[in-house]
């Protein structure tokens, strides 16, 4: 069993454009050991939006040398980017964005969520990519609500959505270049043992309930439980019916660099991708 080795959360939160108020429960520049292959987590709402005719969310904005991933639980956010990908995605959706050697994206919130208004609560999680292929090809992935395989977990535990890696038999739709496991669970009240192999960096973000671990040790809303790489599975005493996100990774070992949008391995290659930027080499997004 792998033991707790940490609480995480963060009260206080920051607006990310004019559309999606976060929380940053974890940043790579302070956990970047114990969170690899993740590099980063914000949790958007829950937050209620009214209907307008403005678009909400974030303009044109690079990214280099790691992945986006966005899981929608409420609300619609449309997305276009630079390899002329794009599209909306809504409850249940996810959208799994390789930056790699440099590309131009932008997150609003859909026109149909912007007229009606309502709710947004969504996650998004930054992947890190080793240094071999921090300067691979841009790509998109949009992962459909339909498309995730949905399964009970055992002893009546609650249930599990794979978006991505292999979770009891079950493999995700999400194509990765690190082993890792990005799972969605539905937790009900009770004890229950997750399974996550032995080396890897394992938590558990708990969005929404009460989740109990280790001694006593209990996760909220909006807080994440923290795990060792040494030994298997992780075991929890779910206090509430909860949603949780299982974060479980082989580590990359090697240096992270990064300055806002981008994220590599030394100074020199922050500087490149700067320069790489500012000289159009990302290309345009076409409207």
């Amino acid at each position: 069993m792998k033991k707790l080795i940490g609480l995480q959360g963060n009260d206080r939160g920051h607006w990310v454009g004019d559309g999606f108020p976060v929380r940053t429960l974890f940043f790579y520049q302070d956990m970047g050991k114990q969170m690899s292959p993740f590099l980063m987590l914000d949790y958007a709402g829950p937050a209620e939006f009214p209907p307008t005719t403005e678009r909400k969310g974030v303009g044109s904005h690079p990214h280099r040398g790691f992945e986006t991933v966005t899981i929608v639980y409420e609300g619609e956010v449309a997305h276009k980017d630079s390899t002329g990908q794009g599209g909306v995605i809504g409850p249940g959706d996810v959208q799994w964005m390789t930056a790699g050697s440099g590309i131009l994206h932008e997150e609003f919130h859909s026109e149909g969520f912007a007229k009606n208004g309502g709710t947004l609560d969504m996650v998004q999680l930054w992947v890190n990519l080793s240094a071999k292929l921090k300067m691979t090809k841009p790509a998109y992935q949009a992962v459909l609500d339909k498309q995730i395989p949905a399964i009970e977990l055992k002893n009546d535990a609650g249930q599990a959505r794979i978006i991505a890696g292999e979770f009891d038999g079950h493999t995700g739709p999400a194509n990765t270049f690190t082993p890792l496991n990005v799972i969605d669970l539905k937790l009900k009240k009770g004890s229950t043992s997750i399974p996550v192999s032995e080396g890897w960096n394992a938590s558990l973000v708990v969005l929404k309930g009460a989740v109990e671990a280790g001694e006593g040790v209990v996760a909220k809303d909006a807080q994440m439980l923290i795990f060792s790489n040494q030994g298997q599975d992780i075991q929890v005493n779910v206090l509430e019916d909860s949603i949780a996100l299982l974060l479980g990774g082989e580590p990359i070992n090697e240096p992270i660099v990064g300055y806002g949008p981008f994220v590599m391995n030394t100074k020199e290659e922050i500087a490149q991708a700067m320069q790489d930027f500012s000289s159009g080499s990302f290309g345009k997004i076409a409207h």
